[in-house]
């Protein structure tokens, strides 16, 4: 019997389909499930007739494979994975694959990475972006792990992912370690500021000037046409035109205003504070589903506490422009923000990474899909260096032209009472990184008042710093020195 191409472990919706993807392009693939009974169900249904085996046991599964063994696990983060890492082990020899497709930790990849290489196998943390239908169709997919295991799969992978118009496939080589589940980890925080926005965008809309969800179809669909053009702008518009089979009435009304989350938009906040950098649109989407939860105090809430009736007086089309605006300069400051931590992470962690081509690799397939991602590309082009998109000459322009719209609609929601954490927290960005002064040397002040932990000086050169007895009981010793 023909030896399998690739093993792929966990036969949930994406397993499964990426499975079917491989298959549809000339691949073998053995398949393994814990509950077995999902591999006779596979194999007998969806996967019936094609080039795939079932396995029944690990021992089956890893005879099944052409050597060097290549193994994809699809199963849930965390322990499942050191779970089945342990599983593969006594099977694998030297120089075979154990490769993580799921949404894992990029920290929890650096230790496999580490673990797996110290038995003499090689381990791949791969980023697999685009939902079940991407898994079938084609994928954005973000490798990183041991390099020397790259030109094995790399036949598969490039195959199996997502295609742009000229053939180019959105998966490339991202960097050792955890590189690839930490670009993931990035794309999902950008993914849940971008949703965040939209939903904004149509809360406004909704709660300000009245517009019932077909009307807003037909906006969001006008938008999807212009600059704003991504899948997530274009599936807004679609959800927005659905009607309830039960009620007849407009299916977005009829769900529940509660949004749940993995933990990758929250992993993505946490690592930007660890590493001391400002991603506030990001974090603010992820708090935005916190209080989401808070569902029956919000209800309980809404009756006692007071706040402006929204009434809008105006011209309600051209404050729809304006809210387009302010939609598009929030979105370039979220993707500013997840840029700026990947460059941040690069140093941190001693990656090599390829901005602008992590851009491409998110063109198609992926959930962040966009138009505007070919300018990400064009700016790093243009300046590998690059210190903030905020900075290229694309963007600076967009905003520019933007930011007076962005400014009112913001100023709006707060005047009629309106949360739109995510547009405040983008304009805050903007207005604060734009600034040369800011009111932290009042903060340093208070720190050294109360905890001598010392300031720097305007008119002493960089790195000298002060301490003030600032009630005259104080010492002369300080705390130690450091920054964010």
């Amino acid at each position: 019997m023909k030896k399998a191409d690739i093993g792929l472990i966990g036969l949930a919706v994406m397993g499964e389909n990426l499975a079917l993807n491989m298959e549809s392009r000339g691949f073998t693939v053995a398949v393994f499930n814990r509950t077995v009974s999902k591999v006779d169900d596979f194999i007998n249904g969806r996967g019936a007739g094609k080039q795939i085996i079932g396995a029944h046991c690990i021992e089956e599964f890893v005879a099944a494979l052409a050597r060097p063994r290549k193994v994809m696990l699809m199963v849930k983060a965390g322990q499942p994975v050191d779970d089945f890492i342990e599983l593969l082990l006594p099977h694998l020899e030297p120089g075979d694959i154990i490769i993580d497709g799921g949404n894992s930790f990029f920290g929890d990849t650096n230790r496999r990475t580490r673990y797996v290489e110290g038995k003499g196998l090689l381990y791949i943390g791969a980023g697999v972006s685009g939902g079940e239908e991407g898994a079938l169709h084609g994928p954005s997919i973000m490798p990183g792990g041991s390099p020397t295991a790259w030109p094995h799969v790399r036949p598969i992978f490039q195959a199996i992912a997502a295609k742009v118009a000229d053939g180019t496939p959105c998966c490339d080589w991202v960097g050792p370690d955890g590189a690839g589940h930490y670009v993931k980890m990035v794309h999902n925080g950008i993914e849940y500021a971008d949703m965040q926005l939209i939903a904004e965008a149509y809360f406004v809309m909704d709660r300000l000037l009245g517009l019932t969800p077909a009307e807003m179809h037909t906006v969001f669909q006008s938008w999807n046409n212009g600059e704003l053009n991504s899948y997530l702008v274009g599936i807004t518009a679609e959800i927005l035109a659905w009607r309830d089979e039960e009620t007849g009435q407009p299916l977005v009304e009829m769900i529940l205003d509660t949004a749940g989350q993995k933990g990758t938009g929250k992993w993505t906040s946490q690592n930007a504070l660890d590493i001391g950098t400002p991603a506030p649109t990001i974090a603010e989407a992820v708090l935005a589903r916190f209080m989401s939860a808070l569902k029956e105090e919000r209800v309980a809430a809404s009756r006692l506490l007071p706040g402006p009736t929204p009434c809008f007086e105006g011209d309600r089309q051209a404050f729809i422009e304006e809210v387009r605006q302010a939609l598009y300069a929030s979105k370039i400051c979220a993707y500013a923000q997840g840029f700026q931590l990947l460059k941040m992470a690069a140093g941190e962690y001693g990656w090599d990474l390829d901005y602008g081509g992590l851009a491409l690799l998110w063109r198609e397939g992926c959930i962040i899909r966009a138009q505007f991602l070919e300018r990400i590309k064009e700016a790093y082009d243009a300046d590998p260096g690059l210190a903030n998109l905020l900075l290229a000459p694309y963007f600076r322009q967009a905003i520019a032209r933007s930011q007076t719209a962005w400014r009112r609609v913001v100023a709006t929601a707060v005047q009629n009472g309106i949360p739109v954490p995510a547009f405040a927290s983008a304009l805050a960005y903007y207005d604060s990184y734009r600034s040369s002064r800011l009111p932290a040397n009042l903060l340093q002040a208070q720190r050294d008042y109360f905890g001598a932990h010392t300031y720097e000086r305007v008119d002493r050169p960089r790195g000298q710093f002060f301490h003030t007895h600032w009630t005259g009981r104080g010492g002369d010793t300080a705390s130690t020195t450091y920054t964010a």
